[in-house]
């Protein structure tokens, strides 16, 4: 990058290198601005208002919804020692677990003439970040002789991280990924199926795998010939 600044001269380099320092500190300004600083309204007073919102496309499926209710509790020592205090919450959650089809292409579909079935070597069921309701706390329980301001704070912030971090392993654990793949596997065979229902393939059978399973060296008995993109050429021109 250096070399290609020479070859416009000191005064070219020197306004980039001014523009970049620029946006460099407007991206910080912007992001200080939407963390940090407090909207007030015209008699100063803090108001709840929208400061930074995105929407974008998604091409992930939702497949499952773990749901559930999670107890988080948090300590805190202050004062050398002689101020503590705990505090003790109870909030729903759920994570939501999708699969990401934008991928999905002819060499992750299979075809088996003979048991007339689809194999969809699908990408795996993936957790979303857990939602932890902290607006629907169904208990809130402190206990300190003395809770400071800071305390407080801090009591306020460690049970919600605490409770994001436990029902993110949950979620993870092998028990609820099985289960969501189960789930995942009936909504991408159903998806998988329609197509094949339309040229007149109403009775095949879908089978979707994910990474974990196709680790099996059993995988051979589904004797897989023909790859589907060459089916539906195959069959475009019957219709």
């Amino acid at each position: 990058m250096a070399d290609g600044l020479k070859r416009y001269g000191p005064p070219v380099a020197l306004a980039l290198l001014i523009l970049a320092v620029g946006a460099a500190m407007l991206v910080g300004w912007q992001r200080y601005n939407r963390d940090y600083v407090v909207s007030v309204e015209d008699d100063g007073s803090a108001v709840t208002k929208i400061i930074a919102e995105r929407i974008s496309g998604a091409s992930a499926l939702r497949v499952s919804r773990l749901n559930g209710t999670i107890q988080s509790t948090a300590q805190d020592v202050r004062g050398f020692g002689l101020l503590k205090s705990d505090q003790v919450v109870k909030m729903p959650y759920s994570v939501d677990y999708f699969v990401d089809l934008s991928g999905l292409s002819a060499r992750d579909l299979e075809w088996n003439p003979n048991t007339r079935t689809l194999i969809v070597n699908a990408p795996d069921v993936r957790p979303d970040t857990p939602n932890v309701d902290e607006s629907r706390r169904t208990l809130v329980r402190t206990n300190g002789v003395f809770v400071t301001r800071q305390a407080g704070e801090e009591l306020s912030r460690r049970p919600s991280a605490h409770a994001q971090a436990r029902a993110m392993a949950s979620s993870r654990s092998p028990e609820r990924m099985a289960q969501a793949r189960e789930y995942g596997r009936a909504a991408v065979a159903k998806i998988m199926g329609a197509p094949l229902a339309a040229i007149g393939y109403g009775d095949a059978r879908v089978l979707v795998t994910f990474p974990p399973e196709r680790r099996d060296t059993n995988r051979e008995r589904w004797d897989v010939t023909t790859p589907i993109n060459e089916v539906l050429a195959n069959r475009q021109p019957q219709r």
